[in-house]
């Protein structure tokens, strides 16, 4: 658990550097390359960690849609220059928040996330 407990530690913080990134909303995201790059980038972190994780933890953390989370990384770095932006956005403001609230869970930390939709 030392080492999964490492890349939640990765996955929490790429999740809250995407809340922050993105409490101003839907128009300033799609305004602001920047921050689509920046969101983008934790996104891949998160995606990367979940590549490291022990089998073991996602059986047993398995409501946790692990395999897309991998692939979803997988998408955005192997077809960065297609990347669908509005995915990008319904991924933040529809799964984040949930993936934010069972990774505390899993810590030990159970908060609420205050993001775009949340």
């Amino acid at each position: 658990m030392k080492d999964d407990r490492m890349y939640l530690l990765h996955i929490r913080d790429a999740l809250g550097n995407i809340r922050e990134y993105t409490t101003p909303g839907r128009e300033a995201f799609f305004n602001d390359r920047k921050t689509q790059d920046a969101v983008i980038r934790n996104l891949e972190i998160i995606g990367e960690a979940v590549k490291h994780m022990s089998a073991s933890l996602k059986a047993t953390h398995n409501t946790i849609a692990w395999k897309q989370i991998a692939g979803m990384r997988d998408r955005l770095i192997h077809d960065y220059f297609g990347v669908d932006l509005n995915l990008v956005w319904d991924v933040v403001a529809s799964e984040l928040p949930q993936l934010e609230r069972k990774t505390n869970q899993i810590l030990g930390h159970p908060e609420k996330p205050t993001g775009p939709n949340s």
